[in-house]
């Protein structure tokens, strides 16, 4: 999983409340367990037609928000089903931190499994934000994980909260695979141990005979 410690981007401006998973990836992208390739279901109803043709104003296409890497949004965003397949295309796409009043529980938490940092604000600054996002591709915002800041184009400072744990897998790209491998001489251990006290079970020699009295 790619480390996530300071990111400095534009951010795309996406004024909506419950904004939810099929939203964010329609079911038709799902069939995949690759985590590649999903940046062309991403909002996908909202991008093209019943046809497939682009629509005009999305504004992920826009010249000046295409390549920005945050993602400012309203209230209760990721809502609707557990598809682990929302925060894969968000990040195919580029996206690695989204910002918001508040996010559904099971969207949030698969975020952290997949390097995407959630970032929850107080509405107050999530629309001054935002306003600055309106701004375009000059408007150039920090997020310092370190610090747990963000940071918009003109100064303006907010501070957030972050489990301790999220943000340590985050700053040093562990997922839960990660997290297992960290333990491993723990595992091998174990592992040695419990193959000499009881290994005749693996090899079929039936329980060792009692001791004679």
């Amino acid at each position: 999983m790619q480390k996530f410690t300071t990111l400095t981007s534009p951010a795309a401006p996406l004024p909506l409340v419950n904004v939810d998973t099929d939203m964010i990836i329609p079911k038709q992208f799902l069939k995949t367990t690759q985590r590649t390739g999903l940046s062309k279901g991403l909002f996908y109803e909202m991008r093209y037609d019943e046809q497939g043709n682009p629509k005009d104003g999305f504004v992920l296409d826009h010249p000046h928000y295409e390549k920005a890497e945050i993602l400012i949004a309203g209230a209760n965003f990721g809502c609707g089903s557990s598809r682990e397949h929302a925060p894969w295309a968000l990040i195919d796409h580029g996206i690695r931190c989204v910002i918001a009043e508040s996010f559904a529980d099971i969207f949030y938490h698969n975020c952290f499994k997949n390097g995407l940092l959630p970032v929850t604000l107080h509405n107050s600054h999530v629309e001054v934000l935002m306003e600055h996002a309106h701004k375009g591709a000059n408007a150039i915002f920090t997020v310092d994980l370190h610090e747990q800041l963000v940071t918009a184009p003109d100064g303006y400072k907010v501070d957030f909260d972050l489990d301790p744990f999220h943000r340590h897998c985050l700053i040093n790209g562990l997922d839960h695979i990660d997290l297992t491998l960290e333990k491993d001489h723990h595992i091998e251990a174990f592992e040695t141990k419990r193959q000499l006290a009881h290994g005749w079970v693996e090899h079929g020699h039936g329980s060792p005979e009692p001791a004679k009295s």
